[in-house]
């Protein structure tokens, strides 16, 4: 897999903004769901529109000064939580059942631009990468998991080939000193690396994204946000995600797909699920859409950005609990304690 910048830079912009407010039809008006307001893009740009609510959350609590300013200018048509998307029952409970509920995932361009947060493979700071509510560093995984954690951790969710050598050269810098600096693990990571000067990904990629992941807990958030989402939509209303690696398209695909009226096998390589009762979404829904040629040479980041999307056929919710079975390697690979 080649794994795209794009999961660590810009995503914060409003990638595929035309698709996006294309299936939220808010000419129409209704209730949106802002599930990663970064910096507003998708949620200033429905409210554009006189007969749109919208409700945004971000775990960031630096996003809060930038939801002031929407609020302020759309007074009682926007309100914005800092909270985790998987608690999203929370912020909707008791509330009207969305039309469209937005999630865009990855790193914005305001915590990779902080460099004391320790996303960017320039930064001088420490290793932090928490994205927000998180309760471990990027230091203290590296410092105090045992070799066979930090292997699983970065061959798994970063799917990098050459995990076990980087995790080698990363007990032997730690046994010498602390691993605590941005610069220190971008120094083991190209030592441990085959150098292949041909390729245009940045050689940390992998691993910082691998930590990332499991500092933020990203894929237990995924699978917990889009079930939960799907509860609070009206019949009719619909789920959006735009991803940027392959881990999170893999569980989106097989969400949509798997829960679809027409639940036809997307590859032998994905059995299908086995929740026979439970059908959330109508038709086929395994569309997968990318930025056009115009937007990725304005933004080249975005070419890794994938859309897919799909459509309540009605209110009745029952938990997929098999659905979470299928990713239990991720999701327990996500409660690691060192």
């Amino acid at each position: 897999m080649n794994v795209p910048q794009t999961s660590l830079e810009y995503s914060h912009f409003p990638v595929m903004l035309n698709e996006v407010i294309k299936i939220c039809s808010p000419e129409k008006g209704g209730n949106f769901v802002d599930c990663t307001f970064g910096g507003g893009g998708y949620s200033e740009e429905l409210l554009k529109f006189p007969n749109t609510k919208v409700t945004a959350l971000d775990r960031d609590n630096s996003a809060e000064s930038r939801a002031k300013r929407i609020s302020e200018k759309y007074l009682n048509r926007f309100s914005f939580y800092n909270e985790k998307f998987s608690n999203l029952d929370k912020i909707l409970e008791g509330k009207d059942k969305a039309d469209t509920i937005i999630f865009d995932l990855g790193t914005s361009l305001f915590q990779l631009m902080d460099l004391e947060r320790g996303f960017s493979f320039n930064s001088k700071n420490r290793l932090d990468m928490n994205m927000g509510l998180s309760s471990i560093s990027a230091e203290e995984i590296l410092n105090n998991f045992g070799e066979k954690s930090l292997k699983m951790i970065i061959k798994i969710l970063g799917e990098e080939k050459e995990s076990a050598k980087i995790v080698k050269n990363i007990l032997k810098v730690r046994k010498i000193e602390r691993i605590s600096k941005v610069t220190q693990l971008v120094e083991i990571i190209k030592k441990s690396k085959k150098k292949n000067f041909s390729k245009k990904t940045n050689v940390c990629t992998k691993t910082f994204q691998a930590l990332r992941i499991f500092v933020n807990k990203e894929m237990t958030e995924l699978v917990e946000g889009i079930i939960k989402a799907t509860k609070f939509l009206k019949k009719d209303g619909k789920i959006i995600v735009v991803s940027f690696h392959s881990l999170e398209d893999r569980i989106v695909k097989s969400y949509f797909k798997n829960y679809s009226e027409n639940n036809i096998l997307p590859s032998r390589y994905l059995p299908e699920i086995k929740d026979k009762k439970i059908i959330f979404f109508k038709g086929k829904n395994n569309k997968l859409i990318r930025p056009s040629d115009t937007e990725i040479k304005k933004n080249p980041p975005s070419r890794s950005a994938k859309l897919r999307f799909a459509i309540r056929n009605k209110e009745d919710f029952i938990e997929p609990k098999n659905f979470k079975k299928k990713f239990v390697k991720y999701l327990n690979l996500e409660k690691l304690n060192a």
